[in-house]
């Protein structure tokens, strides 16, 4: 077997990915020169490492197998950085950190951009999922960090505090729900909303939670930013759901109310999580600390 690494990371680019285009993209390879990679792989083993059909790629239980060690060579790759990084000016670590919406909208921007300012050898693989992909990302390694929701399950993570995240209605003035103290999630089905754009996480913890109540969201429009979906619920287009953080920095510059959500579930605690913080290479050891720091303290 002659794999290097670039072979590895493609093949971990596209399980992550779940597509051989987008993994591609990833490792900065055309779908043509990935794909050619991936059947050489597959060649060299004498077994097929991936399922191919419609909806993208799967591995097969030798990709599994595969994807495994190569997350802990990789893995050890980062080790290595981090140890020769004292010695050896310029090279580089790279951490990958999963987040939810919240964090990457509220809490992320300015800890990262102190973080990165400070740590110049240090880059860092940002993206967002919903809380339970994060979870299953760190347990096989796919992940150095995550920042989940208290409501996912933990599997037995570590758990580090990081920032309490409300969610609550955002509205005109002249809304009806405008007027109210709070709201149950239930009795905002009515009207029509305003949301994220593309597949944010947010929007599919929202949907889940319509779905419980039998209903379904709807969307007048979507947009990339909550600072354009809150101008938009300004204009009476809609009501948005927002972190609580994001609609009281609108607030100063729009004519908007904040309704708090009464359900439970709408009162989030922001967690960092990791399979085990000793095993971490430096890199994302150092990246932990910091947001350890930027957080409330630890949490268990």
């Amino acid at each position: 077997m002659r794999f290097d690494l670039s072979d590895l990371k493609l093949f971990l680019h596209v399980l992550e990915a779940g597509s051989i285009t987008a993994g591609g993209n990833r490792a900065h390879l055309s779908l043509a020169s990935a794909s050619a990679r991936l059947k050489n792989m597959e060649d060299a083993l004498g077994v097929a490492l991936l399922l191919r059909d419609r909806r993208g790629v799967r591995p097969t239980p030798a990709g599994i197998a595969l994807g495994h060690h190569a997350r802990c060579v990789m893995q050890q790759i980062e080790c290595m950085r981090g140890e020769l990084g004292e010695y050896a000016r310029g090279l580089k670590g790279h951490v990958r950190l999963l987040c939810n919406t919240a964090a990457l909208s509220e809490f992320l921007p300015q800890a990262l951009a102190r973080f990165l300012a400070a740590q110049p050898n240090i880059d860092i693989d940002l993206e967002e999922r919903l809380s339970h992909e994060i979870v299953l990302a760190v347990l096989d390694g796919s992940a150095d960090l995550g920042i989940i929701s208290d409501a996912a399950d933990p599997a037995g993570l570590q758990l580090y505090s990081f920032h309490d995240d409300r969610l609550v209605v955002v509205t005109g003035k002249a809304h009806p729900l405008a007027g109210l103290r709070r709201v149950a999630f239930a009795d905002t089905l009515a009207h029509d909303f305003v949301g994220l754009a593309g597949d944010a996480a947010l929007n599919a913890y929202l949907a889940g939670h319509a779905a419980q109540a039998g209903r379904r969201l709807r969307y007048r429009v979507r947009l990339r930013s909550f600072d354009a979906i809150c101008r938009m619920a300004e204009s009476g287009v809609g009501i948005a759901i927002v972190p609580e953080t994001s609609a009281r920095r609108c607030r100063r510059a729009m004519a908007i109310r904040c309704v708090p959500l009464s359900d439970a579930w709408a009162m989030r605690r922001l967690l960092l999580c990791v399979r085990d913080a000793n095993a971490l290479p430096a890199h994302a050891r150092q990246l932990l600390d910091h947001l350890r720091a930027d957080g409330p303290g630890k949490a268990g």
